[in-house]
């Protein structure tokens, strides 16, 4: 078996800067902060979206409202986890009615957890919108979903794995592409 290979794909500071562009482009396209609300999916996604809401408060002058997901329940592979379920806490303090709602999380893939986290949304109000923004979209869908707003699009092979590492859980913020060299022969051929 070919020894996986790990490449930086972000640094603390491209991450930044790609938060930078993203609160701005959040704060256009949804026409000012007066009905925006940040939800960032659990783990490093709630990270991401409070960092995105401390961003677009000082753009704003503003803070706008976040919530958190734990969108356990909600998978469709709950059978497979067995033993390894973990359910954390969903928080949303505010009322979603009427809301602009930016869906947050770190990796976009296959879109299960998307579908997982449209699904207790909409379970626990109705926004008049939902948008997504993913820090990496790195292809490979299963379901139809795309996203709103995109820090950087990568692409890999379905045996590669990217990890978004965020000093509040890992220690250091940074973006992994984890590759193995047949995999990459592979794609060349």
């Amino acid at each position: 078996m070919p020894e996986p290979r790990q490449v930086r794909l972000l640094t603390a500071k491209d991450m930044g800067l790609i938060l930078d562009r993203m609160a701005y482009e959040i704060l256009e396209r949804s026409g000012g902060s007066n009905r925006l609300a940040l939800i960032g999916i659990r783990t490093r996604g709630d990270i991401l979206a409070q960092r995105l809401q401390e961003r677009i408060g000082r753009a704003a002058g503003r803070e706008v409202p976040l919530g958190v997901l734990d969108i356990t329940l909600y998978r469709d592979d709950l059978d497979a986890l067995g033993s390894k379920l973990h359910v954390g806490r969903t928080r949303i303090d505010f009322e979603l009615r009427e809301r602009q709602v930016v869906l947050v999380d770190d990796v976009l893939y296959t879109g299960r957890t998307v579908r997982a986290a449209l699904d207790e949304v909409l379970d626990l109000g109705r926004p008049s919108r939902i948008a997504l923004a993913v820090l990496i979209d790195r292809g490979h869908r299963e379901l139809p979903i795309a996203p709103d707003f995109v820090g950087k699009v990568v692409a890999t092979a379905r045996e590669d794995s990217v990890q978004v590492r965020v000093r509040e859980v890992d220690g250091v913020d940074e973006t992994l592409l984890y590759t193995s060299a047949g995999a990459r022969r592979a794609r060349r051929r």
